[in-house]
């Protein structure tokens, strides 16, 4: 699954023919998934646009069976697992008054990845889940399950209610990439360089973000290439915030005056995407870095890869120059699976993230936190790596958010 849509993410789990397909085109209104009478339909997960009152839009996402068997359903259950860390919540739906080991490891891996859910009996038209389970799943989960069926969708409103309270409100009101930092008619400048990686006729999505969130802060928003940032600071206009690249914080920062805030578009993506406070932590690990050590790359999306690739290149080259040590570098792309064992790494560096949702982002790095692997940021490590570092995060440290 990639995670391209920067909506929350809601997963439909359970064992095979549940109605989990037959759920997921009652809610989109649409025939998003096939629905058959043999178990086993579903295959890779399917995604689809839905529009939920008070939340605005969101994906769905159809999930093989968990029980399913055989060498291509193990292959379907380890897609269906590899989407749970990257969904905002989930809905583990029954059937037959069937309950065990296969949801229980679901619900595990729910709680591992801190993602809330719902539980829906499904096909209660044709058996409603009884006493006796219900009371198991209350004991086991804290849950009540809800009775619900596709066929009979009286009770649809209350469904969506369910989904709507436990979706995390972080997943869809967000912070804002300059809440708390700005005020409004506050001059913001962005400094946007134009490299080989930059598309051609149109702006990076971090730059057309970023305009956009300071004219909603009600901001005079300003934009350069960096090769003109020295002519316009001689126009006597002083910004209150500038932000720009990342790659050219080197630059930039000798032009604009000390007192005059500073930051990168990567760090601010940190704050709203991220794990903002444990990159702070761990970016001076940079220092400790030694021969031999290797350092993971992690990149949000796929893309053409140039010798002037940031994450690749860039990044490793400036760390090996800084630290004077023979480190050696991996990188991952999209939201694939990491294969190696994440202890092999001595550290993490993430791209801003602006193609993903914030949990696909906070899941990405949870297992490194989780085991002490200090972890950083494209624009916190070359902030780092230019002497720059406290100047660049000394805005976040006095927001009023």
């Amino acid at each position: 699954m990639k995670g391209r849509d920067n909506k929350p993410h809601i997963g439909i789990f359970g064992r095979r023919n549940t109605g989990k397909s037959s759920l997921i085109n009652l809610l989109t209104g649409q025939n998003t998934a096939i629905v058959s009478d043999f178990a086993g339909t579903t295959t890779d997960p399917v995604k689809k646009s839905v529009e939920i009152i008070d939340v605005g839009p969101a994906i769905i996402v159809d999930t093989a069976g968990i029980d399913d068997f055989g060498d291509l359903g193990k292959l379907r259950i380890e897609k269906t697992r590899q989407v749970i860390p990257v969904i905002d919540m989930a809905i583990l739906v029954l059937s037959a008054n069937k309950y065990g080991e296969y949801e229980d490891s679901l619900i595990e891996e729910f709680n591992k990845f801190d993602i809330p859910y719902i539980i829906v009996h499904n096909k209660a038209d044709e058996e409603k889940a009884n006493d006796s389970l219900a009371t198991d799943v209350k004991n086991k989960t804290g849950k009540e399950i809800f009775n619900f069926s596709t066929l009979q969708p009286d009770k649809l409103s209350e469904l969506v209610d369910l989904i709507r309270t436990a979706i995390p409100e972080n997943a869809y009101n967000k912070v804002g990439l300059f809440k708390g930092l700005v005020k409004p008619k506050d001059i913001v400048l962005l400094v946007t360089p134009i490299d080989s990686s930059a598309p051609e006729g149109r702006m990076i999505l971090p730059q057309v973000m970023a305009w956009r969130d300071a004219l909603d802060n009600d901001c005079i928003c300003m934009s350069v290439k960096e090769t003109e940032l020295e002519d316009f600071f001689k126009l006597g206009i002083k910004p209150a915030l500038v932000v720009t690249d990342s790659q050219a914080f080197g630059f930039v920062s000798k032009i604009v005056p000390e007192d005059i805030m500073l930051t990168g578009f990567s760090v601010i993506f940190s704050r709203l995407k991220s794990n903002f406070d444990e990159c702070l932590k761990g970016t001076p690990y940079i220092d400790k870095l030694e021969n031999g050590d290797k350092v993971l790359i992690l990149e949000s999306c796929t893309h053409h890869v140039t010798c002037d690739d940031i994450g690749r290149f860039k990044i490793p080259n400036w760390i090996k120059k800084h630290t004077g040590k023979e480190i050696s570098f991996e990188a991952v792309s999209g939201l694939s699976e990491i294969k190696e064992d994440i202890h092999s790494y001595k550290m993490v560096i993430q791209c801003g993230g602006c193609m993903v949702t914030r949990k696909q982002l906070t899941s990405r790095l949870k297992p490194f936190i989780d085991a002490g692997i200090p972890v950083s940021n494209y624009g916190m490590a070359i902030a780092y790596l230019n002497g720059i570092f406290d100047r660049v995060t000394k805005i976040f440290k006095t927001a009023e958010v």
